[in-house]
């Protein structure tokens, strides 16, 4: 300082002062040094700031309507930035290394008004209100923690992408991106899915009971068969060459890769039975022998209601309709067949196809409505079972809320421009095989043992390594 500071102390006369010694004149003149320098930066900093806000306000564009001051929001955002940098704030966005997340399908799906339960419909085969209700019973299992990294995905929109590539039948490429997820994310939900719906659903899948059952017999009974507990047939799910099986096995009589399913139905065309995972060489035959319906009936196991009195003298407590693929037996009732037919035989065959034709029906509505099962799909042969099974589940769902069909989806334009039904895969059988033949030549796999009465997956994903061939 260029100042030179004397203090005298207050005395009564000119000579009463004491002067203050050196080392306390220094340590005033330091203490007063130190305010003015405080002093002087915080005008500085003033002055700063001053000048940082009017070079603002010449490159900010004028205002046109009252808002917030432009000013004010850049300070805001440097504030923000300060907090984020400083790691007093959390980070919100994603890694550079995940995929961003975009709309989409998922976000048309979302609630918006009434116009969207048609595009539901559309796309998951189903109203709003059941979508929900599925979400709330699955979202216990489905739900996911928190990480450091981002929002896990909820539940609504896993089971909300698990329908549509079902019902979409497109790849997992070109349907995870109409959801704004990556094709990995996309191979999870539908697992996840399908795990939850066949732990929270298995019921929806089962033999009739009750009031049920009593409809169901009373039904087959008014079209002329009493007793009746439903109809069995077999479709092909059509998929492309294994990678990892024997493709020979798969290969069936209309030369396509395929995956048999054994169903029955009834006159309601709700499923009753799946037996599915045999390779699509495998005679149908061969497929219901293999499957818990035949050990069961053996046994006494499957019907057990009192004995009735059938037309031709035939006395049975419970049986099914099939077809001439299927040799007759004491549960299975097929056509009589032939071209030399008495009236009555010729009567009863016409009654029986026309009730038998529930199963047909079931099978139009069951991939026309999931249409991922009705053409050729690249899928993993471990879990195709399961997921045939989880749409048997949804197909009995919309059944009992009475959600509609369109038969217009039964039909396709081919190659040529011409208007035709679709391929169910039902295969029929070029000639009757016995049934000592067939059960002579069936080798029974591991893991094929202790079926329930959905035969949900176990035993049919077991014969998928089997090796066999058509008859």
């Amino acid at each position: 300082m260029s100042e030179v500071v004397n203090v005298r102390s207050v005395g009564d006369g000119d000579d009463g002062g004491a002067r203050l010694s050196p080392l306390e004149r220094a340590a005033v003149s330091s203490a007063v040094a130190a305010v003015i320098m405080l002093c002087d930066m915080e005008v500085e900093g003033e002055r700063r700031w001053a000048r940082l806000r009017a070079r603002r306000r010449k490159l900010m564009p004028p205002a046109t309507s009252e808002g917030l001051d432009s000013a004010a929001i850049c300070d805001a955002v440097l504030e923000v930035c300060c907090a984020l940098g400083c790691g007093a704030l959390p980070r919100a966005t994603p890694r550079w290394w995940m995929k961003r997340r975009t709309g989409g399908t998922w976000e048309d799906l979302r609630p918006a008004d009434d116009a969207t339960d048609d595009y539901f419909r559309d796309k998951l085969q189903m109203s709003p209100r059941v979508f929900r209700e599925i979400v709330e019973n699955l979202s216990l299992i489905l739900q996911r923690r928190v990480t450091f990294y981002r929002e896990p995905l909820q539940p609504d929109h896993i089971v909300a992408y698990a329908l549509y590539r079902w019902a979409s039948g497109e790849t997992y490429e070109s349907s995870s991106c109409s959801f704004g997820i990556g094709r990995a994310s996309g191979l999870v939900a539908v697992r996840d899915v399908t795990a939850a719906l066949l732990s929270v659903y298995r019921e929806k899948v089962a033999w009739s009971t009750g009031v049920l059952k009593a409809i169901v017999l009373r039904a087959f009974a008014d079209k002329g068969f009493p007793n009746c507990h439903g109809c069995i047939d077999c479709t092909h799910i059509y998929v492309d060459k294994p990678a990892n099986a024997s493709a020979e096995d798969y290969y069936d009589r209309k030369r396509r890769f395929s995956v048999v399913a054994q169903v029955v139905v009834d006159l309601d065309l709700r499923i009753l039975n799946v037996f599915v995972g045999y390779p699509g060489s495998c005679h149908d035959v061969r497929i219901i022998h293999l499957s818990s319906l035949w050990s069961r009936a053996a046994v006494g196991k499957l019907f057990r209601g009192p004995l009735v009195l059938l037309p031709f003298q035939v006395q049975t407590n419970g049986y099914l309709l099939a077809d001439n693929g299927y040799p007759p037996s004491e549960w299975i009732v097929v056509p009589f067949g032939g071209t030399a037919q008495s009236p009555q035989e010729t009567h009863f065959d016409n009654k029986q196809k026309t009730a038998r034709g529930a199963v047909q029906r079931a099978f139009g509505r069951l991939k026309g409505m999931w249409r991922l099962f009705l053409g050729s799909h690249k899928t993993n042969m471990e879990n195709l079972p399961q997921q045939f099974v989880t749409v048997c589940i949804l197909h009995n769902i919309l059944i009992d809320i009475g959600i509609p069909f369109d038969e217009n989806l039964l039909w396709e334009v081919g190659a040529n421009g011409v208007r035709r039904r679709v391929d169910l895969g039902i295969h029929r059988p070029p000639r009757l095989l016995c049934m000592e033949t067939s059960t002579g030549e069936a080798v029974m796999l591991p893991g094929v043992g202790g079926a329930n009465d959905a035969e949900m997956t176990a035993e049919g994903s077991a014969g998928r390594h089997s090796s066999s061939s058509a008859p």
